[in-house]
């Protein structure tokens, strides 16, 4: 028989599994071969395959092979924590974005145990034990397994459908799937930490212990995790942020972040990187409110489906929500007046101010927040603009991602099974899609079935300086807003029609964009969006007029300048402006005062004497243009 797998055609003799495929494939390696995806359903390598299948092979570099490789781990913490804690019950434990965790009723652990815990876990990984997949015939099958367990009996309570079960050993598991063809392919194991958490995060049942894990198919692969959060502990933005004055965090508003001026000057300079990219590219800026009625929810589906998250009240006897999203009152803009064809694209950006409850403990600085600010544009056009407009946002990433060094990739996510619109409708969004993807040449992965109900998506996930990736970017194309609100245009051939629309955002929450800088660049920011570029040292008192001066013009021409007229040494001085990452600071002192001069010392400690300050001025403002990522001042 035939099947595809990876746009290549492979035969194989009938009634061969996946890892049948994979051993054809010689995709034998422990980050090779996880799992597989097959016709858009994720399955375990073990499940036969038929005549014309699609499959992709999964391997650990991808996501859905990490969430599965953790989610295995995640069994293998459970089974180890039961053979030296056998009163234990088991809850749940999902894979994480880095790693795993596992909950337990009635266990009590410290780091202490991290050891022996790591110990049992490296006997059952020489055990090898290959996971066997159970199906229940029904729930009471299911629930006979789990007598002594009235959590998994909780969870099978609510269950629709095939209920399965997993085994290893000794272990068996209430769980989907699917997992590793063999528990060998884990060459690397460590239990991170321990915490609390509620069963099913609510404050009013049971408080468990959460024990969270990572594992990797290569001993290197730890190291290097390990020696990442090692680096990543000197970035933390939480720390950083508030030690230059960016930004801090109050009880009085959970989530909420206060930007303080220093902070402000990053923030208005990202703002206004993008608008100046947005107005090239022919986008216009609206405002829409942050508080609509009841019925502007309804009518968008977000009241029936995403309540939970908004913050509403009543006014006036009238139901009203903080606006969680910048989509809808878009939508109300656009349909404001009768648009024609010639008007399309029409390319409206946004930055809204949108607000979305997030559980207390899924807070995190920047990162997780409540209160936060979207980039948000709408693009309504007509079929054939989706190439050309999906090209011109992936242009615009170029340029936004590019000039912070940071990487980028893409992930074309296509129709899921349960989906609104036609397959001609889902066909074209796609190939439109995909087409601006191949024309635009970098290299993409396709994840089957993943895109939204509403239409196929591209995801963009940047790295940063440490290899960290966030996933912060999306382009989605939507194909039921448009309809909900009525939407039209006047098409050449005179008849109204229906627009298509992408929704795009590239900082996706302006918050959490800032926080990623912080910690890709350490605190030490580039030049152009520095919050401290210069700061005046003078040597003396004596020295403080001809520093004001030189400050003044430097602030005239367009940078943030002070001047350091403490009592304090040069030394100490210097020292200071290099905690806080101030880029250049400018020594004048009897000879400088004496010739007009300055002495310019980089944040690294580099020194050029001897400058004038047209030449200083002339060199900041080059940097400052060209948006460099290294000091134009050079040693000679």
């Amino acid at each position: 028989m035939l099947v595809e797998c990876q746009n290549k055609m492979v035969e194989l003799s009938s009634g061969s599994s996946a890892k049948d495929l994979a051993e054809k494939l010689n995709q034998r390696g422990p980050d090779q071969a996880i799992a597989a995806n097959i016709n858009g359903v994720l399955k375990d390598l073990d499940t036969p395959l038929h005549e014309g299948d699609k499959v992709i092979l999964l391997n650990f570099e991808e996501a859905q092979g990490k969430e599965v490789f953790w989610h295995t781990a995640a069994h293998v913490l459970a089974q180890a924590i039961l053979r030296i804690w056998p009163d234990a019950k088991p809850t749940i434990g999902p894979p994480i974005e880095n790693g795993f965790y596992y909950d337990f009723a009635d266990l009590h652990i410290s780091d202490a145990d991290f050891g022996k815990i790591e110990d049992e876990v490296e006997k059952i990984l020489k055990e090898n034990y290959k996971p066997v997949r159970h199906e229940f015939k029904d729930k009471k099958e299911a629930l006979s397994r789990f007598t002594n367990n009235p959590y998994k009996s909780e969870l099978i309570g609510e269950f629709e459908g095939l209920i399965t079960g997993y085994s290893q050993g000794e272990y068996f598991d209430l769980c989907r799937g699917p997992h590793l063809a063999s528990l060998g392919k884990i060459k690397a194991f460590k239990v991170m930490r321990t915490s609390g958490a509620y069963w099913r995060a609510d404050k009013n049942r049971e408080m468990l212990t959460r024990v969270y894990g990572i594992a990797f198919p290569d001993r290197k692969l730890l190291k290097d995790y390990l020696h990442m959060l090692e680096e990543a502990k000197k970035r933390d933005h939480k720390i950083i942020g508030p030690k230059l004055d960016l930004f801090s965090l109050k009880e009085e508003g959970p989530g909420m972040p206060f930007i303080h001026p220093h902070g402000m000057i990053m923030w208005n300079r990202l703002i206004e990187f993008m608008r100046g990219l947005q107005r090239d590219a022919g986008y216009v800026e609206i405002k829409t409110p942050q508080l609509l009625n009841q019925e502007l929810w309804q009518r968008s589906g977000h009241w029936d489906y995403y309540r939970e998250n908004m913050y509403y009240f009543d006014i006036e006897d009238r139901h009203f929500a903080l606006k969680p999203m910048n989509c809808p009152g878009c939508m109300l803009f656009y349909g404001s007046e009768m648009h024609s064809y010639r008007e399309l694209p029409m390319r409206v950006s946004e930055f809204g101010h949108v607000h979305r409850h997030e559980a207390s403990g899924a807070l995190n600085g920047l990162f997780r927040v409540r209160s936060f600010h979207q980039d948000d544009t709408h693009i309504f056009m007509r079929p054939g603009d989706i190439k050309g407009e999906i090209l011109g946002v992936l242009q615009l990433v170029e340029k936004m991602y590019g000039t912070f060094g940071l990487n980028w990739r893409f992930e074309l996510s296509t129709r899921p099974e349960k989906s609104i619109g036609t397959d001609a409708d889902w066909e074209m969004a796609t190939e439109g899609l995909k087409g601006a993807l191949d024309d635009y040449g970098h290299p993409y992965k396709i994840n089957e079935g993943d895109g939204a109900f509403y239409g196929p998506k591209i995801d963009i996930h940047i790295r940063d300086a440490l290899g960290r990736s966030w996933q912060c970017g999306t382009v989605q194309l939507d194909m039921s807003l448009p309809e909900k609100f009525q939407l039209t245009y006047v098409d050449s051939d005179g008849e109204h029609k229906r627009p298509i629309m992408i929704h795009r955002a590239i900082f996706g929450s302006v918050e959490r964009f800032f926080g990623i800088l912080i910690e890709h660049f350490a605190g030490r920011f580039p030049f152009w969006i520095s919050p401290r570029q210069v700061r005046i040292v003078p040597v003396a008192e004596r020295h403080n007029e001809y520093a004001r001066e030189i400050a003044k013009q430097i602030h005239e021409a367009g940078f943030a300048c002070d001047v350091d007229e403490s009592n304090e040494s040069v030394g100490k001085k210097i020292r200071e402006a290099q905690l806080l990452q101030v880029n250049y600071m400018l020594t004048v002192g009897d000879q400088e005062v004496e010739k007009k001069t300055i002495s310019v010392r980089r944040r690294d400690n580099i020194v050029i004497a001897d400058l004038d300050l047209n030449s200083i001025l002339s060199t900041l403002k080059r940097e400052s243009e060209d948006k460099s990522l290294t000091s134009y001042f050079e040693q000679v």
